[in-house]
């Protein structure tokens, strides 16, 4: 399973309807409006999951 960077829920590829690709990786979102989300602002949503491995990292 795959995790939507806009909302975090899981996503399965394999069944994904919405997809994207960004700087080589490909994305998977639950709904096409996470999908635009994301892709109106990629950076913002992969820098939030950063912070949030950072965070998770200094427990």
């Amino acid at each position: 399973m795959e995790i939507d960077p806009v909302c975090k829920m899981e996503v399965d590829p394999a069944t994904a309807e919405w997809k994207a690709e960004y700087k080589g990786k490909t994305y998977y979102f639950c709904a096409p409006g996470c999908k635009r989300s994301f892709e109106k602002d990629p950076e913002k949503y992969l820098n939030e999951e950063q912070g949030n491995e950072n965070k998770l990292h200094m427990a």
